[in-house]
């Protein structure tokens, strides 16, 4: 689970920084950010999408942290952050952005439909 919130973060960064080129480039050549209804769609498209996956794999990763922490009774797998206290420490401030990431891609998402009703 823990690869699927990797993956899922590289993607987000990936679609972040392309839209921050792209915005940037415009604002560069005093052109609009958005420049048309079907490209404030894109984004909104891509937003939305883009936060229900960090929602999923946060969710994913959180679920499985959890187990980490507490071991799994009925088995005989031990309590694995007694010995790997660092490691899950890193593991839950990562599933703590992971989830202000998905605020953040919320936001825009209420941003563009700001802008889709203005239009």
């Amino acid at each position: 689970m823990l690869t699927f919130l990797v993956g899922i973060s590289a993607a987000v960064a990936a679609h972040s920084l392309l839209q921050l080129l792209i915005s940037a480039s415009r604002l560069l050549r005093n052109s609009p950010v958005i420049p048309s209804r079907n490209h404030a769609w894109l984004i909104f498209a891509g937003d939305q999408v883009f936060a229900y996956a960090m929602i999923s794999a946060g969710s994913a990763a959180s679920g499985v942290t959890n187990l980490n922490r507490t071991g799994i009774r009925h088995t005989a797998l031990p309590n694995f952050c007694k010995y790997l206290h660092s490691f899950c420490d890193h593991v839950a401030i990562s599933i703590a952005f992971t989830f202000f990431s998905c605020i953040l891609l919320a936001m825009s998402a209420v941003q563009d439909v700001i802008w889709l009703s203005n239009n």
